[in-house]
């Protein structure tokens, strides 16, 4: 007998959620006993879910709509599993497409888990163009294929759930929410294994200043290390990121130019010209593998130029920010 499992997809009612829903719906195999659909917008409309839940079939009857106040995406999905009483929750992101036997594979990977597995991790495919090289939002999404823990596809069993607290709320976007959970359910004495079911998250549609903003992260990953310690990279096998570049070249400009206010000319140049030169190798190693059109050259040029003083501040913002944080247990309770 197949294990009986719940799916949870917290979502803003973005265009990708009809997709995501009709995979799931289209998908062989046995089918989740609930569906819960945690909306996250602050204002929600119902109407703008009446289509989306038209391609569940008779999926639709199963499914289950909460709001969760636009609280972010760690929020929702503690919203959605709290609601479900079968062992095991299926975390499914909004923007992303379950593979045509999604539902007997994964049945296969919950029957396969040991007594001690807390979470078994989907395989993400990313497609990227085939007739050109890919843009550096493109290659920053492909990275999601070899993500640990990335709750775009992840089922955990809701007994380790209910142990650790489920999501820490405090981290307000879809970054780090999942790597945190991990860390504190392999703490706990749970396994976390990689499973066999394949999910496909295609690029979704991004401004060219999407990178400046996800600077915000930096601000999270203050939070990891306040609540895992300086070196929570490497227990998450998580890139170690250009964070002290980005210091270091932000430092090296605010030195420009308060040696220039100061009158200090030749330390205001060499200040300038290591400001330049780590902007430079910034730019230029993200300019590189991309398809070199004038468009992204330009993107890459003036995003460069910001990203570092952003993620500077956001990194300091964070540690003041989260200097006295708990462990979420703590929190919750």
């Amino acid at each position: 007998m197949s294990t009986p499992y719940a799916v949870v997809i917290p979502t803003l009612a973005r265009d990708t959620l009809a997709d995501c829903l009709a995979a799931l719906a289209a998908a062989t195999g046995p089918r989740p006993a609930d569906i819960v659909l945690v909306d996250d917008r602050p204002d929600p409309d119902p109407d703008r879910l009446e289509h989306p839940l038209s391609v569940l079939g008779d999926l639709r009857a199963r499914t289950l709509v909460l709001t969760s106040g636009g609280r972010g995406p760690a929020a929702a999905r503690n919203t959605g599993w709290r609601a479900v009483v079968q062992p095991w929750v299926a975390f499914l992101d909004d923007d992303v497409q379950v593979g045509p036997h999604w539902c007997e594979q994964l049945s296969q990977d919950l029957a396969e888990a040991t007594p001690d597995t807390g979470g078994v991790q989907g395989v993400i495919a990313v497609p990227l163009p085939g007739e050109r090289r890919p843009t550096d939002w493109e290659r920053s999404t492909a990275a999601l294929a070899q993500a640990r823990w990335i709750t775009a596809d992840m089922a955990y069993r809701t007994e380790a759930l209910k142990e650790v607290g489920g999501f820490d709320e405090r981290f307000p976007r879809a970054f780090r929410e999942d790597a945190d959970l991990a860390l504190r359910m392999l703490d706990a004495g749970w396994r976390i294994r990689q499973g066999r079911r394949t999910t496909r998250h295609p690029v979704r549609d991004a401004d060219r200043w999407v990178s400046l903003r996800a600077q915000r992260g930096n601000a999270d990953d203050a939070l990891m290390r306040r609540l895992h310690g300086p070196d929570w990279w490497h227990r998450a096998l998580a890139p170690r990121g250009r964070l002290r570049g980005h210091l270091a070249t932000t430092a090296a400009g605010l030195t420009a130019v308060g040696c220039a206010l100061a009158g200090r000319r030749g330390a205001a140049a060499g200040a300038a010209a290591a400001w330049a030169a780590g902007t430079a190798e910034f730019a230029w190693t993200r300019i590189a593998p991309g398809p070199r059109t004038r468009h992204e050259v330009t993107t890459m040029l003036a995003t460069s130029a910001l990203i570092p003083p952003a993620a500077t501040w956001h990194w300091l913002r964070g540690l003041w920010r989260h200097r006295g944080a708990a462990p979420w247990r703590e929190v919750a309770s």
